[in-house]
């Protein structure tokens, strides 16, 4: 997994945790080897308005004299490169997540449903990958410090993520995979209320109109179930599945939108890496507690032990390209993009579960991509790359792949 950041991983150690003042009250432990220096300015080369070097020069950023000419024009942004990496990756995403409802439900058909343990495994080798380069790049000493200093913020994510994830696993017990797929645009809500009050984002009235008709585009494809009698699933319990798929979904939200602020600020393998660590002492503990009559009852077959590895596989996968998408666009956008996953996961079970696609699908999923384009339809060259808390030069960011800051020191990069 960790061949998808090579700029995160080779990265100037310098640069590896960010400006010493991104948070206050928070310790930014610099690797092991490396020279603070002294910041002025962005830390970057970058004054307060967006000029390199001295202002006797008066070299503006190409970046921000684009963004700031091209800020609010129509069609800006989806003439960009990154448009269409940020489409591209949220499709992969909506295919990922796709993919681990659906061994989520094989398994349940198979017998075993052991939603925290189920889990488990995703954290151990995420942990494996990124907390080992982390204590690589910083020191076991250093990366002790980050822990007792910072630790505490990685804790509430990896709770918020542990506890979405068992219970999206355990709707699956009681409701239909269709019918947890359509929750998620709770989600939604959640993301787009807290990114409004906390993280200061300012929404167009074309982005809200993107959402709604994504928004839109779901309820075709329930539409269509409901009506032509499609797709339908025995479920053993529908009203409680719905309910833990919700209460799934606001956890969801409440991460993701961390995640967000967290990865803007800090480097990607460091934020992956924390949520592994304590998302793995957590969701231990919660396996030992919750599901050891579910794993003694479990079965256990050369199939399960194949969903088991899938699920693990495919899932770190997600984990890996979640941040680089929450850095590209936002966590609302990252929500909107896995709507389509609903299609997939029809395209999915054509196959698996022996489905039937009915003519309305293609069209709701067409509708959810235009709403998509539609969020962007105003957007400047940066767009959501541009974080409202980071300051103007995007000063108190990390220099990362996808985000504003590496474009703005790097103008000819795509991510």
């Amino acid at each position: 997994m960790a061949s998808h950041f090579q700029e995160d991983l080779v990265a100037d150690k310098g640069h590896d945790i960010g400006p010493l003042s991104t948070v206050e009250h928070t310790t930014h432990v610099q690797p092991k080897g490396a020279a603070l220096g002294t910041h002025s300015g962005s830390g970057n080369g970058l004054d307060a308005d967006g000029y390199v070097g001295s202002r006797e020069g008066v070299n503006p950023n190409s970046v921000l004299e684009s963004e700031a000419e091209t800020k609010g024009q129509w069609f800006a942004y989806l003439k960009t490169k990154q448009f269409w990496v940020a489409m591209l990756l949220g499709q992969i995403l909506a295919i990922c997540i796709t993919s681990t409802n659906t061994l989520s439900q094989l398994l349940s058909f198979e017998g075993t449903s052991i939603p925290a343990f189920q889990t488990f495994f995703n954290y151990v080798l995420l942990n494996l990958v990124y907390t080992s380069w982390t204590l690589y790049k910083y020191g076991f000493k250093k990366w002790g410090r980050l822990v007792l200093k910072d630790g505490w913020r990685f804790f509430i994510l990896a709770f918020f993520d542990v506890e979405g994830n068992y219970f999206f696993v355990l709707a699956y017990r009681y409701t239909t995979i269709l019918s947890a797929q359509l929750i998620n645009f709770w989600a939604i809500v959640i993301v787009v209320l807290l990114s409004f009050l906390f993280l200061r984002v300012r929404y167009h009235w074309t982005q809200i109109l993107g959402i709604m008709l994504c928004i839109g585009g779901m309820g075709v494809l329930f539409g269509s179930d409901k009506l032509t009698g499609y797709n339908a699933f025995p479920a053993s319990d529908q009203v409680k599945g719905d309910l833990f798929a919700l209460l799934g979904a606001t956890f969801y939200g409440l991460s993701n939108c961390f995640e967000e602020f967290l990865v803007s600020e800090r480097p990607l393998y460091e934020v992956v890496g924390q949520l592994a660590f304590w998302g793995m002492l957590i969701n231990g503990t919660q396996a030992g507690i919750f599901d050891r009559a579910s794993f003694r009852s479990a079965v256990w077959n050369s199939k399960v032990g194949g969903y088991l590895t899938g699920y693990t596989f495919i899932l770190s996968l997600f984990y890996s390209l979640a941040p680089v998408l929450f850095r590209l666009t936002s966590a609302a956008f990252f929500n909107i993009s896995l709507l389509t996953g609903n299609f997939w996961g029809v395209a999915i079970g054509i196959e698996v579960f022996h489905l039937r696609i009915h003519w309305m699908y293609p069209i709701a999923f067409v509708l959810i991509l235009v709403g998509q384009c539609i969020y962007f339809l105003r957007m400047g060259r940066l767009a959501e790359q541009r974080k409202p808390w980071l300051g103007e030069a995007q000063e108190r960011g990390h220099a990362g792949i996808g985000t504003a800051k590496r474009r703005v020191e790097r103008p000819g990069v795509v991510v």
